[in-house]
């Protein structure tokens, strides 16, 4: 039997495929096109490995489609993509609306293959250059089998995936950046919200999904079953979206709810005309973003801004206020923000003040913590940016306090960005836990001086993280210089008695 293929080798094999295509097709258009084929042959290598079992079986219809996770219509299996020589998109496209036209396929995969155009003149050329590229990409993974049993571990193509979209992230830059954050930050976001089995989490600014992936996997690693959490997200452009059902899928996460459109101005997980409700709202949502909607929420049907009105081009809070406004009466809200949502005047002051204080209407005493990240952790953002934790049912302990966590000079450094260690997520979580004052690190601070303050939330106003000054003893000092000079002194004779006895003046 032949060895089983390694994480570390799938790996290596994936991000191969991008070398086919690069310099051919613009970095921004081909990963789509990779991750649509590896889906592809994914879902065909899983369905022959049902197949047999069901053919083992002899007692069901080995074309039944009930029977498989995902059923894969002939045209559209594996086998037969790769017989194809001319006419590679055309074909492709027709095989993956067969699949999508599956109607028990329909609630799965819901035009997450056919994001994708793969007889796209504009970007992959003339017939017989499109037949290249496609073909050199079908024949590459068919170098590898993507059967669960060929797999080591059943989460090995779900971290796969999950590498490949972050080498994509990382290839594109800022525009990786889009759809992928550092998976040390989301590490530490969920690590500070604390999802448990049984909770609804939603991510409204969802990108690939790693957030929610990585709550499933927290509810893993304290012993629970993630199969039990209900996921949701909403995700505004739908290469994203498409490549988001794809890594949930990946990880058997096949019942989240991943919607698609612009969550400000038309958020879609509504029910009953309301928005719908969450134990933990978690994102990353694009910073300070100009044209977020100011004039549509105006008009908000959903009474989301009742904070106040974010500025016109500064988008921060709205998704602040909006995640806010999702959170259940238990609910908590972790977010990574600009610095500058929590100094700014003016609206973004009104908003905070609000949140702090409370009003009418309104409830206040919302923030439990305040925690400064490195500067250079985001692709193409070298700005340093903060995570906010927010909830709506604060521990007694903590009511009217907000802890000030100084983590920026808590990384590692590298070429072209810097990271988070392992190390520095655990201590701030362990400082959260334990909400207590830390010597030039945190500090828990009354909503009293916060108010003092103009309710400014700055960091650097209530933890000082500079050296203390060394106290110096006078006295010792001159000791210590006297000493000095009587040594220099004595050097000097000594070196006078050498160069006179070697015959210099």
């Amino acid at each position: 039997m032949a060895d089983k293929l390694t994480l570390e080798g799938l790996n290596a094999h994936l991000w191969k495929s991008a070398d086919i295509l690069r310099g051919q097709i613009d970095s921004a258009d081909y990963k789509g096109y990779i991750f649509d084929l590896l889906f592809l042959k994914r879902l065909s290598d899983v369905f022959d490995e049902e197949r047999e079992r069901v053919e083992r079986d002899a007692g069901a219809d080995v074309e039944d489609p009930d029977e498989y996770s995902v059923y894969i219509p002939a045209r559209a299996r594996w086998s037969a993509v790769r017989r194809q020589t001319e006419g590679i998109g055309e074909y492709l496209n027709k095989a993956v609306e067969e699949i999508e036209d599956v109607p028990s396929n329909a609630a799965k995969l819901e035009t997450v293959l056919t994001t994708i155009d793969f007889n796209d003149d504009r970007r992959l050329g003339d017939a017989r250059h499109r037949d290249g590229l496609l073909s050199r990409l079908i024949r590459h993974f068919s170098e590898i089998d993507l059967r669960n049993n060929a797999l080591p571990e059943p989460d090995t193509f779900g971290r796969a995936l999950e590498y490949l979209i972050e080498k994509f992230g990382d290839d594109a830059g800022k525009k990786g950046g889009e759809f992928l954050t550092p998976r040390k930050v989301v590490q530490l976001i969920v690590r500070l919200l604390e999802p448990q089995e049984g909770m609804r989490i939603c991510d409204p600014t969802c990108g690939s999904g790693g957030m929610l992936i990585e709550c499933a996997h927290e509810v893993e690693r304290q012993g629970g079953d993630p199969r039990n959490l209900s996921l949701f997200g909403q995700e505004k452009n739908l290469g994203t979206w498409a490549i988001c059902k794809m890594n949930l899928l990946a990880h058997g996460l096949l019942d989240a709810d991943i919607r698609k459109g612009d969550t400000l101005r038309q958020p879609q997980l509504v029910r009953d005309g309301e928005l719908m409700l969450f134990d933990r709202v978690i994102a990353n949502p694009p910073f300070s973003l100009k044209d977020w909607g100011h004039d549509d929420a105006q008009h908000d049907p959903y009474g989301r801004f009742a904070y106040g009105m974010p500025p016109r081009t500064k988008g921060d809070l709205a998704f602040v206020q909006h995640m806010v406004a999702t959170a259940g009466d238990r609910g908590m809200v972790g977010v990574v923000m600009p610095h500058g949502v929590l100094f700014r005047g003016a609206a973004e002051g009104t908003i905070r003040r609000q949140m702090l204080e409370g009003g009418p209407g309104v409830q206040g005493d919302l923030f439990e913590a305040v925690i400064g990240l490195p500067a250079n952790l985001f692709f193409g953002v070298g700005i340093p940016a903060a995570i906010l934790v927010l909830n709506r049912s604060k521990p007694a302990e903590r009511a009217g306090k907000v802890l000030f966590i100084d983590a920026s000079k808590d990384f590692e450094q590298g070429k072209r960005q810097n990271y988070l260690r392992d190390t520095d997520v655990e201590r701030i979580a362990d400082v959260f836990r334990a909400y207590q004052d830390v010597e030039r690190f945190a500090r828990v601070v009354p909503l009293d001086e916060i108010g003092a303050n103009e309710w400014n939330l700055n960091i650097s106003r209530y933890v000082d993280t500079s050296e203390p000054e060394q106290r110096i003893d006078v006295g010792e000092a001159i000791a210590h210089l006297r000493e000095a000079e009587r040594i220099r002194d004595e050097a000097a004779r000594r070196m006078d008695a050498l160069l006179a006895e070697l015959g210099y003046p």
